[in-house]
């Protein structure tokens, strides 16, 4: 009996096996699509970026590329492109429709990014409450959904120019939209390599992400 009335107190004050949960389960879903997608691309995308570099001078090492030859590589790519494109259309619709796009990641100021990410740097930004983003958290993913955008637009401004003439010219150009892509590449990598940092600091993050509680 006393068990029983614990259990009706708990669910009483809102702990209910729903109330906990953090991050629901198509949040769950699409990032590790979108991971999935993102790898696969950056990992294609470096091979094809060898077979006719953007930078003279400069190429990615062969063991770190995928697909073996430039027909390969690009096969990856499309096929990567396109999970990556219907799972950031999902995500963001879903964000928009649930209202989570303005809870999680709203309001956000200069001002809070500066603030916490001296906390950050400092090694007292507090992490106690998981459910809820702090500023750094908060521009980081508004700045890789649309560093993602960026991907996509310029993507396709290079693989169908001639369809898409003003996606490739409000990226200044074929060449040029080749730069934007690769640079917004370079940016998704850089992103990656930090949220995996704060990971390893933070692990119990990842549990969240897997379990959503």
């Amino acid at each position: 009996m006393p068990v029983a009335a614990a259990r009706l107190a708990r669910v009483a004050e809102g702990s209910s096996p729903s109330a906990a949960t953090i991050q629901p389960a198509w949040v769950r879903i699409a990032h590790w699509l979108n991971a999935l997608a993102a790898v696969l691309m950056m990992l294609s995308g470096w091979r094809i970026y060898d077979a006719s570099p953007v930078f003279q001078g400069f190429s990615i090492p062969t063991g770190v590329t995928l697909g073996g030859w430039l027909g390969g590589a690009l096969q990856w790519h499309f096929a990567a492109m396109w999970l990556l494109f219907f799972n950031a259309l999902f995500y963001l619709a879903m964000n928009l429709v649930t209202g989570r796009l303005w809870s999680k990641f709203f309001p956000l100021s200069p001002r809070a990014i500066l603030h916490d990410l001296g906390e950050a740097l400092k090694g007292h930004l507090s992490h106690a409450d998981p459910a809820r983003y702090n500023a750094v958290q908060k521009f980081a993913y508004l700045f890789v959904m649309l560093d993602i955008a960026i991907l996509i637009i310029s993507g396709l401004a290079i693989w169908k120019s001639v369809q898409f003439p003003l996606l490739r010219e409000l990226m200044g150009g074929y060449d040029r939209a080749r730069v934007v892509h690769f640079c917004a590449m370079a940016l998704l990598a850089g992103f990656i390599v930090v949220h995996l940092t704060m990971v390893a600091l933070v692990p119990r993050s990842l549990l969240t992400m897997i379990r959503g509680r």
